[in-house]
């Protein structure tokens, strides 16, 4: 079997996104946020759920999930698999345009329901060395939750370093699969016995997508290897503009000890230029 891969946008809009499927988003969140027993979420409404997309709009954005739960609660999920810079911010404003968007005319605060973020991320932002980490709005005196309606769960992918036979909880199972269900060819024994991983699996099971997903999941995955050439291309750049600009400052500093020649032999420049320097530095 041929599994895509979660981190995909698509594939993990398919797979938590779905309507039909949506005990697989009732798992994972619960798993995340650590609800059980009588605080467990057993039933979501998804507020933009997964469709076929069109496909020559590749630039259409593929949202992240949110849903709301029977006390309309509002979970957001966002799968981000480039580091863009400012997530943390990103993730406020998110956040609080959810919370916001909940009184379109009136102003009855008391209606607010809490808003919960779950960003899932190939990369690292904190500091600390658990792959997931929660954080709330906590009085600093007391060390307790007076404001209670943001929750904020982040998941670092780099820091899942766990092996299959060393899973243990609901959650880290989740987590093995959004990073790991692509190198996999069958469902591994451990998820066996789980119909809610069944399911996802089967859900990522590309012979069982039609061919508008598959063309639309090749094109992401390509456009994000283009995007990731293209930042390394402009890193390189900028190192290369940055060592040229530290031999002109070298220079600069030598034009009243040395030669043209001579500088230009030393710094690794033409003597075009360093004669350029020299006008300047005259001027």
């Amino acid at each position: 079997m041929q599994f895509a891969d979660p981190k995909n946008d698509l594939a993990f809009k398919k797979i938590f996104g779905d309507e039909k499927h949506k005990n697989i988003l009732i798992s994972f969140l619960n798993s995340v946020l650590d609800f059980h027993d009588g605080f467990a979420i057993v039933d979501v409404t998804l507020a933009n759920p997964y469709q076929i997309p069109k496909i020559p709009e590749l630039k259409e954005t593929i949202l992240d999930i949110k849903a709301t739960n029977k006390n309309k609660d509002t979970f957001i999920v966002e799968m981000q698999r480039k580091d863009l810079g400012n997530f943390a911010k990103r993730s406020l404003y998110y956040t609080s345009k959810a919370y916001v968007e909940q009184l379109p005319k009136s102003k009855n605060y008391s209606l607010l329901k809490k808003v919960y973020f779950i960003g899932i991320l190939n990369f690292t932002i904190f500091e600390n060395q658990s792959y997931i980490s929660r954080h709330l709005i906590i009085n600093q005196e007391t060390n307790t939750q007076d404001l209670k309606d943001f929750e904020f769960s982040f998941i670092e992918l780099p820091k899942f370093t766990k092996e299959l036979e060393e899973l243990e909880s609901m959650l880290d199972k989740w987590i093995y699969f959004i990073k790991n269900a692509s190198d996999l060819s069958v469902i591994p024994a451990q998820y066996q016995n789980l119909e809610d991983f069944k399911e996802a699996f089967t859900i990522a099971t590309q012979t069982t997508w039609d061919i508008k997903e598959l063309e639309l999941y090749d094109m992401i995955a390509l456009k994000e290897f283009d995007d990731i050439n293209a930042l390394m291309t402009a890193e390189r750049k900028g190192e290369v503009r940055g060592r040229e600009e530290e031999k002109l400052e070298i220079a600069k500093k030598l034009l009243d000890v040395l030669d043209n020649a001579t500088i230009a032999l030393k710094i690794g420049l033409s003597e075009k230029i360093i004669e350029g320097l020299r006008k300047e530095n005259i001027g």
